[in-house]
């Protein structure tokens, strides 16, 4: 199966064309406009410093559904304890660059190339990327950061340099999407971390049916800092809220 080159327009091939390993073009930019189409369209960007871009919608798809997040004992006993305070859209560029140079035991290297700390840091600008900061003692600690179309969460990368402080991240976001009804998190390609918050794998096809139902909700444009009350000690679990009812 030949890939698809991108050429100087904004466009896409139909994500049915991907190769088996999801790989769907080469090619392009990272302009706002053709990220914004690509995430529309259920495509990602995901590659190194050592390869040209590359575009992906793989097959099965990881996704969470906000009310179906797994909250342990433990990280429950730190949402319910004073250390941690958590904001959002106040520190983007620090999580994002965190994101890119903190190591992972489990990664050789990272894919945020400069290119994309700089992409997405103009997304941002533009009120479509989000980040979520976790504070300890004034320091920035954890964090993750995405886009946000429709009524769906395209989260892209995490990072933690105390224990729990990116789950601390999630959590508070996946309450917050919670009270806003959203419909998903696309949490792009399983691993076992995931699935053990409550990810699950869904075919393509189904990712793209959900994503189309998602976009027909306005999005969510500008600052989330509100959401977040402006830097809320945990203290209290963020999930103990209610489910929204059916509008």
């Amino acid at each position: 199966m030949s890939v698809y080159r991108l050429s100087t327009t904004v466009d896409f091939p139909p994500i049915a064309n991907a190769d088996p390993d999801g790989l769907i073009a080469v090619g392009g930019d990272l302009s706002p406009e053709r990220l914004l189409s690509a995430y529309a369209r259920g495509i990602f960007p995901w590659f190194d410093d050592e390869n040209p871009l590359m575009w992906w919608s793989p097959d099965p798809r990881c996704i969470l559904f906000p009310q179906d997040f797994n909250c342990s004992k433990s990280l429950d006993r730190t949402l319910r304890g004073p250390t941690f305070v958590v904001t959002a859209d106040t520190a983007f560029e620090d999580v994002i660059r965190s994101c890119r140079q903190i190591e992972r035991a489990d990664q050789d290297g990272t894919w945020i190339t400069e290119d994309m700390q700089v992409a997405y840091t103009k997304l941002h600008n533009q009120g479509m990327a989000h980040s979520v900061e976790v504070w300890c003692e004034d320091l920035l600690v954890g964090g993750l950061y995405g886009i946000s179309l429709g009524n769906a969460f395209f989260g892209e990368s995490m990072f933690s340099t105390v224990r729990d402080a990116s789950k601390v991240a999630f959590a508070h976001l996946v309450g917050v999407l919670r009270k806003q009804c959203f419909s998903f998190i696309d949490c792009q390609m399983h691993t076992p971390h995931l699935e053990s918050l409550g990810a699950v794998e869904v075919p393509r096809a189904t990712f793209a049916n959900m994503l189309h139902d998602a976009l027909q909700h306005d999005s969510h444009v500008g600052p989330w800092s509100d959401w977040f009350q402006n830097g809320a000690t945990s203290c209290i679990n963020p999930l103990d809220a209610p489910l929204p009812g059916p509008s």
